[in-house]
């Protein structure tokens, strides 16, 4: 375990069973250090244990880095369940999952996520007082990730290409659910030419007649003369087999862990494209959470949300001013907050002779 490539010092990690409920989850809180845990439960039917494992140690640690990024007082957390929501899902088994969350005593605060919904969580409330979306205006969904990835885009937009807007720029967007679809309607708003692509066949033909979007098949979305690309599906789609064939001077996407390894981004470098890091642009639903406990009414959470372009501005004019990679910079102004706020810790917790 502590061995395993993504461990990167976690805190904890817990694998959970229930047989009764067929509850089969990993926990994993990446730092508490800024504060609980927090991040969403997937429910994925994993090909095996190690898949879940990898998955579930790179969300945790993407969630930290959300957090620290932001400023915002919170660790990085994630759990994912083995199994098929469409079928393995019940009302027992997210209340022994939500028993599970209980006995960590707030370390760690569950969202949603790919597989499970605002529903699901309320169904958790009833066993956990550790959930996002307790508020009633918070358990109606808004697309928090999607504006914050546009506001990440437009500061990108911005600084990259001297452009005050997105009129008559081509963006490939890969994945049309619950990020990619509003990020298109966005999109579409400010004038920007759409290219898209999904698994779901009737989400394509959505977007063709609502955006006037161009259709392609799934592997082609990464061939596409465009300005900007964004990945808004699953991670890992970024390798050494994808980058080569981009044609965009830009990465802005909602879909965590973009890279499928550390080392592709300097693939990235070399072609001179830009990767805005990943858990800047989907920093929206930390956002989301942090204001449901200020001012939960929508038009106040996207308010809040819009900070991500200041924080995109911010990391992107460091980036120029040192002539690093925006990564490079955001990754260590996230690691700095994280170490002093861990020294914070262990000083306090040093006895008083």
């Amino acid at each position: 375990m502590f061995s395993h490539p993504e461990h990167d010092g976690h805190e904890v990690v817990l694998h959970a069973h229930h047989a009764a409920t067929g509850l089969r989850a990993i926990l994993a809180l990446h730092s508490t250090a800024l504060g609980p845990a927090f991040g969403g439960c997937r429910m994925h039917p994993y090909a095996d244990e190690a898949q879940a494992l990898s998955d579930v140690l790179r969300l945790s640690r993407s969630m930290t880095y959300k957090a620290a990024i932001c400023e915002l007082p919170y660790g990085g957390g994630k759990a994912v369940i083995i199994g098929d929501p469409k079928r393995d899902k019940t009302p027992a088994l997210l209340h022994a999952m939500g028993d599970v969350i209980e006995g960590l005593g707030g370390r760690y605060i569950v969202a949603d996520d790919v597989g499970t919904t605002l529903a699901d969580l309320a169904v958790m409330r009833r066993v956990t007082r550790h959930t996002a979306a307790a508020t009633s205006a918070a358990q109606a969904p808004l697309a928090v990730t999607a504006y914050g990835v546009l506001m990440a885009l437009e500061a990108t937009v911005e600084q990259v290409l001297g452009r005050h807007e997105l009129e008559g720029l081509t963006v490939a967007v890969q994945g049309l659910g619950t990020v990619g679809y509003p990020l298109c309607g966005y999109l579409h708003q400010r004038g920007a030419k759409l290219v898209v692509t999904d698994l779901d066949p009737e989400r394509v033909t959505k977007a063709q007649a609502a955006f006037g979007a161009v259709a392609v098949d799934a592997d082609a979305i990464y061939d596409q003369e465009a300005d900007l690309f964004a990945p808004c599906a699953l991670g890992a789609v970024l390798n050494e087999r994808t980058i080569p064939r981009l044609r965009a001077r830009i990465v802005c996407g909602g879909a965590n862990n973009q890279l499928a390894h550390a080392a592709h981004h300097a693939l990235l470098v070399a072609r001179g494209i830009t990767f805005v890091p990943d858990y800047l642009a989907s920093a929206g639903g930390v956002i989301d959470f942090h204001q449901e406990g200020i001012d939960d009414r929508p038009e106040a959470v996207l308010r809040a949300v819009e900070r991500l372009r200041a924080i995109t501005r911010d990391v992107l004019r460091r980036a120029q001013l040192l002539g690093e990679p925006p990564l490079v910079v955001a990754d260590r102004m996230v690691q700095e907050r994280v170490q002093a706020a861990a020294a914070r810790h262990a000083l306090w917790a040093v006895p008083r002779a």
